[in-house]
């Protein structure tokens, strides 16, 4: 038998033929594959997140700009609205010169009419 034999090691439409050949890459059954994103502000992002969660609706974070280890606010502003999407969960957001204030507003009730659909607003404090 030569290369076209029909036993299915051999034969390029057989059914053993993929197992013969070495994979390119690492394989995992995908129950044990992280189904999230971890970007480079996963860790600021959920320790505001965990805060968050603890405090009351009366309370809002204060995160010092200088404490972003050198991430843009815009960008970490950007990573904090997709993570509290995901958590359904409405907030609002402000800044001065030296922090980012976060805090959790309530949907149904909320003062804010930009939060009635759950997305992160933005107000720029003066002061």
């Amino acid at each position: 038998m030569g290369s076209n034999s029909h036993n299915g090691k051999n034969s390029k439409n057989g059914k053993n033929s993929k197992d013969e050949q070495p994979f390119h890459f690492a394989n995992r059954l995908i129950a044990t594959v992280p189904h999230g994103r971890k970007g480079k502000h996963d860790l600021i992002v959920s320790r505001i997140l965990a805060d968050l969660e603890r405090l009351d609706l009366e309370t809002a974070i204060v995160v010092p700009l200088s404490g972003l280890d050198g991430q843009k606010m815009a960008n970490v502003r950007s990573a904090l609205n997709r993570a509290t999407k995901q958590k359904k969960m409405a907030v609002a957001t402000s800044t001065d010169e030296q922090y980012f204030y976060v805090w959790r507003t309530d949907s149904k009730n909320s003062k804010s009419p930009a939060m009635a659909d759950g997305a992160v607003t933005n107000a720029k404090q003066r002061g």
